[in-house]
């Protein structure tokens, strides 16, 4: 479906877009349409914090550690805080699952709609001024509705997604969605107050000349990163790593690239969480032609067992990841 088909243009309000994309839909009730409106708020607010942080105290530590053990920036709390007010005062979210939360934030139980969420992706780049973001999927519950959210609600195939998405928060905010009908990029206009169509349809090469890793823990890489490391050296590809994963991620889906985040000795399981990071990147990558995987595997696949569950992480350009597919399978062959 294109945006001549829709009747939309380069500039149209994210609202309108909603409901025209709601009106194709005989079957769409409008409740999803304003959850998404909900996150865009959210987004709203937490890109007009982001732009204080130089002028108030809401930069560094926060002076504690988040469920991954990882210390928390105060931005992480504030976001955090922001989306799940966003997402309860809009009435159309029944549990949320976020980075910064031990267990299931229950919400209203007649609602349909389960959130997982990395609220604010690669925070301590904030006191740089370097690009962050928020990720974002949407699941549609699976117990009935009315009850308590179960476990089995949040612990689904990233094949069950409904929506997926993020928000960039860098030279201008854009937030980047998809509903399984193609990848849509929305910019916020400040004057305007609105997310305004920047981009429809989007579409990743089919190969690229980037790649994003951290070279840090090189010696901690299996064999077949390493080689393929190397072999992209031999071809004079760029390296190109934020250290903040949505930032990555939409520069080599626009331009063509690769990222990787595998296993290393330290981390044997990967560092990245399948739910709210990995799976939401794996449908918009997929929509936009990419490919996901955990070097061998399709993410969107892989069965969850916890909320927070980590996995290797490659995605980007398909020819780029199918190459580390193939590496990788070679070498589990003559292991095995």
């Amino acid at each position: 479906m294109d945006k001549n088909s829709l009747g939309l243009s380069i500039g149209t309000t994210l609202d309108r877009f909603i409901k025209k994309m709601q009106d194709e839909h005989s079957y769409a009730t409008g409740e999803l349409s304003q959850l998404l409106r909900d996150i865009a708020l959210a987004g709203k607010i937490i890109n007009r914090e982001v732009n204080k942080s130089g002028l108030l105290d809401i930069a560094g530590a926060y002076g504690s550690k988040n469920v991954q053990g990882e210390d928390q920036q105060k931005l992480d709390v504030i976001a955090n805080i922001r989306f799940t007010r966003a997402l309860k005062n809009g009435g159309m979210t029944c549990a949320i699952v976020s980075e910064e939360e031990q267990e299931i934030i229950h919400l209203n139980q007649n609602c349909r709609y389960v959130v997982c969420m990395d609220p604010l992706d690669g925070s301590s780049n904030i006191d740089v001024n370097v690009s962050i973001g928020t990720i974002f999927s949407i699941y549609r519950r699976i117990s009935p509705i009315g009850g308590p959210v179960q476990d089995e609600d949040i612990l689904q195939l990233g094949t069950d997604q409904i929506a997926a998405g993020y928000i960039l928060y860098g030279s201008s905010t854009m937030l980047v969605y998809t509903t399984g009908h193609g990848v849509h990029s929305f910019t916020l206009e400040p004057s305007l107050g609105e997310f305004v169509l920047s981009d429809e349809n989007l579409t990743c090469p089919k190969d690229g000349k980037i790649f994003s890793i951290n070279e840090g823990y090189y010696y901690q890489f299996g064999e077949q990163i390493k080689e393929y490391l190397e072999e992209c050296k031999a071809k004079e590809m760029s390296a190109r790593y934020i250290g903040s994963l949505v930032a990555d991620f939409h520069r080599n889906m626009l331009k063509g690239g690769i990222y990787l985040y595998p296993a290393t000795e330290k981390s044997p399981n990967g560092k990245l969480r399948l739910l709210y990071e990995c799976n939401s990147l794996a449908f918009i990558a997929e929509q936009a032609g990419g490919v996901a995987t955990d070097g061998i595997n399709r993410i969107m696949e892989i069965e969850p067992t916890s909320f927070h569950q980590r996995t290797p992480f490659v995605i980007g350009s398909k020819k780029m990841v199918d190459r580390v597919t193939k590496l990788s399978t070679m070498t589990d062959t003559v292991l095995g």
